[in-house]
């Protein structure tokens, strides 16, 4: 069985990209917020540490245990043997918040340094076992498919986007020729957003209290990506596009992908662009889930919907992931279900979804 971790996370190292820092210097530097010292991009603090929609508190965002790993790419090979991890699939945490920048060409130069970096430095230390998802400056299409063109070339196994563009939704026309070269590029999108990076919040950002913001931001925040794309008839053209909605959990994707088909049924004239039932980019391979090592529902979220769309996150190094040991909690969770469906989850999946065999 090959393990797969579809959502690890690298921590950006800023003073390696030395080509952006010669060619804008100062783009980045400090700037308190709750009396803590944050990143400081365009006058935007990241991440904002009070008032609504706020971010981890500085000093807690990573799991103790995994800190040398965040900073040590051999120290992180060395837990992934340790955890009997095979391959991790790389999402940023800083670069979560470019897309709020209001200078795309800012934007795009950070994607740039950002990729290079993370495929050419980190992801070099193993490329069978270290893959990369690229960020792109999707404020700025054309440049959006340039970068993402370019970072797919490089080696890049998928791109990140946020769940949504400031007030724009991610069914908006100006949107959708980055969703058609992603497609024929065959390029996975993972849908990532994290509180206090300046990406709107549509609900948690009525709270000011991180785990009242945690708790509701990303399931609510991938239910309105999920909106955009299923009844706004982005999948439906584009059946070749693959998306991943991530760091949610699966007990939400049962319920709403019956409320979803249900709206679908009963006012199809309100979404005439949507020809599926939910369930069929399921079917078809276009939609995918990650569920952690503690996901109580992935029983019912199979049972409902099947073993295809599902893929295992350790979300290493953040404070919620379970190291160590979450591996071997991944397999207790998924073995039950019976071997084929276990080397689906853990490992199957996030292949067929990153394009790794």
């Amino acid at each position: 069985m090959q393990i797969i971790d579809a959502d690890a996370h690298a921590n950006e190292d800023v003073l390696a990209w030395t080509a952006l820092n010669e060619k804008r210097p100062g783009w980045i530097g400090a700037g308190q917020s709750g009396g803590k010292w944050v990143a400081e991009i365009e006058g935007k603090l990241f991440p904002i540490q009070e008032g609504p929609g706020c971010g981890v508190a500085i000093g807690a965002s990573s799991n103790p245990a995994a800190e040398a790993g965040a900073a040590d790419v051999h120290q992180r090979l060395a837990d992934m043997d340790a955890e009997g991890i095979d391959v991790q699939v790389l999402y940023g945490g800083l670069i979560i918040g470019v897309s709020t920048l209001s200078d795309a060409g800012l934007a795009a130069d950070i994607c740039e340094a950002y990729n290079d970096w993370l495929i050419d430095d980190l992801c070099a230390a193993d490329p069978d076992r270290l893959k990369a998802v690229a960020a792109v400056p999707i404020q700025d299409v054309p440049r959006a498919i340039a970068e993402m063109q370019r970072a797919m070339a490089g080696g890049a196994v998928g791109i990140t986007i946020p769940p949504v563009l400031g007030d724009t939704n991610l069914d908006d026309p100006s949107v959708l020729p980055f969703f058609e070269a992603a497609a024929d590029l065959g390029a996975a999108l993972g849908v990532h957003s994290a509180p206090g990076m300046n990406v709107p919040l549509p609900a948690a950002g009525r709270f000011s209290n991180y785990a009242q913001v945690h708790a509701l931001s990303f399931p609510v925040d991938q239910m309105v990506a999920f909106t955009a794309l299923a009844m706004g008839g982005v999948l439906d053209g584009l059946p070749g596009l693959r998306v991943a909605f991530l760091e949610s959990g699966v007990g939400w994707v049962p319920y709403f992908l019956d409320r979803v088909g249900e709206h679908r049924e009963k006012l199809p004239h309100l979404v005439p662009e949507m020809k599926s039932d939910p369930r069929d980019y399921l079917e078809r391979g276009q939609c995918f889930f990650s569920f952690e090592a503690e996901e109580s529902l992935l029983e019912v979220a199979v049972d409902r919907l099947g073993a295809d769309s599902f893929v295992w996150a350790s979300d290493y190094p953040h404070w919620d992931a379970d190291f160590p040991g979450c591996t071997a909690e991944a397999k207790e969770l998924a073995e039950p279900l019976g071997g084929e469906v276990a080397t689906k989850l853990l490992g199957g999946n996030a292949a067929r979804l990153y394009g790794l065999r």
